[in-house]
């Protein structure tokens, strides 16, 4: 255990880490990741980082176990210390015992058999006592409350569970401070409150001291003590919660998402008093005391999203009455009844494990239904081939960029094509129409490698819409973008289904479907329990809730206030009553 308690003599806690003019280049890298970074962070403080992709975040992280750059190599300026130790002198096995690293994805972490086995393993290199190994295991599992699992595989677990045995498998080390990179990005909601509300114990019960790189701003609204935001390597805010997370025009100049209630109230405040800018409550717990300011220039103007036309074709995926056992006993899908209409863009959400992934793989027959029917355009799937189902649904993978091999984007989004032997007219026009579509005209002739992340899923999009399908399902795109990313690829949704193609986006994030889907539903135990338009299942708390989803706080905060509800309507959301969206989840970008 560090020395960091010891104080600095005027009443100060001495440091924990401490940067001193932090520089720093990836080899073969032009420019700077991180540059010229002075910080320091004191035992027992909370401290979230936010910045868009390419912000330094990740690599900031990995400066606090000496990763960067004793294992990257690179250029290194300044210094960052540990309660005194030099992480570019110390060795990284030695400053492990005082940092645990948790990183983005728990499975590149997880290598043992046994979830026991998992947290002592690094006890085990460290030569811990056998006594002391025990001890120190049965409390960290008890701490992340995964007590009664210690000899079940981690396989087995949950994403949420195999997320809360990465951070055991730290905190068995007993260290001071905490570090996770993006540790719930690919966690449904409930896996991420529960990640959110295990660091906020653990920091104010134990005193560890947290820091949290993510994109998850409205939970680091309720646990953080302390905002950093970064932009080009650079911390361009360092402060409360309430004055950066509130700071609404500061984040999305840095492309950053707002929390949602703060979104509202900005939106709202810019709308009734543009002189005057009182800062933006960051929780719903913060909102009555805003709205209350407020309250006398609200007026109801009316929702503009109710008059929306909503076009109903004829249905082009239906399932009537599917369920699927899994060969393990797993009932995966219990009596599901869906019909999703030509031209309709729906959105389909639940927690992990709700059997949305094994309804899709009905509707493109990779599985087949262990009782009832699931038909496409009509046809019973059971009698089409998996060749002819692709022509008429495309599939994007939650990884799609990551499935990119040819040369250039232009044969990316061709090969297909070339393997169905189409005629060579037919492939150069349907090559342009995608590469039009997803605007990726300029980078045809560039190697999808050397693209960004978003860039190179715009690439796989084409590759799917250049076969010329009408439906498109997105298996969860958005995961671990950053604000900006994932507005860019719902927006090519929307102008997909804008040009007539029918569109079935799978989520969990409700917060960002407002402008976009028209429909939303909900799964829960492999059942359908919520089906309709998007504004009205947004309102249906209590389902929502034992769905194990999260309403967008502005739909929270404004179903508890009686005045905003419009003579026989539902209630609206404060920046709806601002004649701007039904529920600004979206904000007012």
């Amino acid at each position: 255990m560090l020395d960091v308690n010891s104080g600095l003599g005027d009443g100060r806690l001495a440091p924990v880490v401490s940067f001193d003019h932090v520089a720093y280049a990836y080899p073969g890298v032009e420019g700077r990741t991180l540059d010229g970074l002075d910080l320091t962070i004191s035992s027992g403080e909370f401290v979230g980082m936010i910045g868009a992709t390419g912000a330094g975040k990740s690599t900031l992280c990995m400066t606090l176990n000496g990763i960067v750059p004793q294992f990257f190599g690179g250029t290194f300026f300044g210094s960052v210390r540990i309660g005194g130790l030099d992480t570019l002198e110390t060795e990284t096995n030695k400053l492990a015992a005082f940092v645990g690293m948790v990183f983005e994805d728990p499975e590149t972490q997880i290598t043992a058999t046994t979830v026991e086995g998992e947290v002592a393993f690094a006890l085990e290199n460290l030569r811990v006592p056998t006594t002391d190994m025990r001890v120190r295991v049965d409390e960290a599992l008890r701490a992340v409350g995964l007590a009664g699992l210690e000899r079940k595989h981690p396989a087995r677990l949950s994403g949420g569970q195999k997320q809360r045995l990465a951070i055991a498998a730290a905190l068995a080390l007993s260290p001071d401070l905490i570090v996770l990179d993006e540790p719930t990005s690919q966690l449904d909601p409930v896996g991420t409150r529960d990640v959110f509300a295990l660091l906020r114990r653990l920091n104010r019960e134990r005193g560890i001291t947290i820091i949290v790189a993510t994109h998850a701003s409205e939970e680091l609204a309720a646990a953080a003590t302390r905002i950093l935001l970064l932009s080009g390597g650079r911390i361009v805010r360092d402060g409360t919660p309430e004055a950066v997370l509130g700071d609404v025009e500061l984040l999305r100049e840095n492309n950053v998402r707002p929390p949602d209630i703060a979104q509202a109230f900005a939106a709202v405040a810019e709308r009734l008093a543009p002189s005057v800018r009182p800062a933006a409550p960051v929780t719903v717990e913060a909102a009555p005391a805003a709205f209350a300011a407020l309250r006398p220039d609200f007026t109801a103007a009316g929702d503009p999203e109710a008059d929306r036309p909503v076009r109903h074709g004829a249905p082009v995926l239906e399932a009537d009455g599917v369920s699927h056992v899994y060969p393990d006993g797993t009932a995966a899908l219990r009596g599901v009844d869906l019909a999703i209409r030509r031209g309709e863009f729906v959105a389909l959400a639940g927690r992990n494990g709700c059997g949305k992934s094994t309804l899709i793989k009905h509707f493109l027959h990779l599985l087949s239904p262990t009782a009832g029917t699931v038909r496409v355009d009509g046809s019973d799937v059971a009698g089409l081939k998996i060749s002819e189902l692709a022509r008429r649904i495309g599939y994007v993978a939650q990884n799609a960029h990551q499935q990119l091999f040819c040369e250039s984007v232009r044969e990316e989004v061709s090969f297909a094509l070339k393997l169905m032997k189409r005629p060579k007219g037919e492939i150069d026009a349907a090559v342009h129409y995608a590469l039009t579509a997803l605007q990726l005209v300029d980078l045809a002739d560039r190697h999808p490698a050397a693209l960004s992340r978003g860039d190179r899923l715009r690439v796989a999009i084409a590759a799917t819409l250049a076969s010329g399908p009408d439906m498109l399902v997105f298996d969860e795109p958005t995961t671990g973008q950053d604000w900006r990313g994932a507005l860019a690829i719902l927006d090519i949704c929307r102008r997909l289904n804008g040009l007539g193609k029918t569109v079935l986006l799978v989520t969990h994030h409700l917060y960002l479907l407002a402008g976009y889907a028209q429909r939303l539903v909900v799964m829960a135990q492999g059942r359908v329990v919520l089906d309709g338009p998007l504004a009205d299942v947004l309102y249906a708390g209590p389902t929502l809730e034992a769905a194990s989803l999260t309403p967008p706080q502005t739909v929270s905060f404004a179903s508890t206030i009686e005045s905003l509800t419009l003579p026989g309507r539902r209630p609206l959301s404060p920046a709806a009553l601002a004649s701007l969206v039904v529920s600004p989840v979206r904000g007012v970008a």
